[in-house]
């Protein structure tokens, strides 16, 4: 049996979040993805992600927590897999909202979505992952600054081909619209 098969992501439903622009966090005009899948116990969940996002085209590229200063990606979107534990993750920037993830949840954040975490346990693990191509993503915090430039390269991020949980079968595909 492989991982991809422990995880079946095809039949989930996806909770959409959508954050506004505040000047300093650009955010998106595409929702954040919101999956809590129910995963099987006797698997290495960080190794079963790998294996779902590799399989629909994004790459995983590391494991660890999340950073506790606001920052977004400005060049790429990322797949956030809970393998490990729960926290208090706050999307959106500063006046963004705080809500729980926890083992088996996927954040799918488009590119410019501020995140932090605001605490978490002992034992919290995330694998992060990519859409091919969008590998060597920059980390860049909120500041209005540079706000400007940061749209400019938003706006040129490619929209990936697949959802990192349910392939061509997910809701990355209706609700961020890749016709447009």
């Amino acid at each position: 049996m492989s991982h991809t098969d422990v995880i079946d992501g095809s039949g989930a439903p996806a909770q959409t979040l959508r954050f506004e622009d505040d000047g300093a966090t650009p955010n998106s005009v595409l929702p954040v993805l919101l999956y809590r899948l129910k995963l099987d116990r006797s698997v290495d969940k960080a190794e079963a992600f790998e294996a779902l996002f590799a399989a629909h085209g994004w790459t995983p590229l590391w494991r660890d927590g999340i950073f506790d200063y606001h920052h977004f990606h400005p060049n790429a979107h990322e797949a956030l897999g809970v393998a490990r534990g729960q926290a208090r993750v706050t999307l959106g920037g500063e006046a963004g909202q705080t809500l729980t993830v926890k083992a088996g949840d996927v954040l799918v954040l488009p590119a410019g979505t501020g995140h932090r975490c605001v605490h978490c346990s002992d034992d919290f693990l995330v694998v992060g992952a990519y859409p091919q191509g969008q590998e060597d993503y920059d980390i860049q915090r909120p500041d209005a600054r540079l706000h400007k430039a940061a749209l400019a390269r938003i706006a040129r991020v490619a929209k990936p081909q697949q959802d990192p949980v349910a392939g061509e079968r997910g809701a990355l595909l209706t609700e961020w619209r890749l016709d447009g």
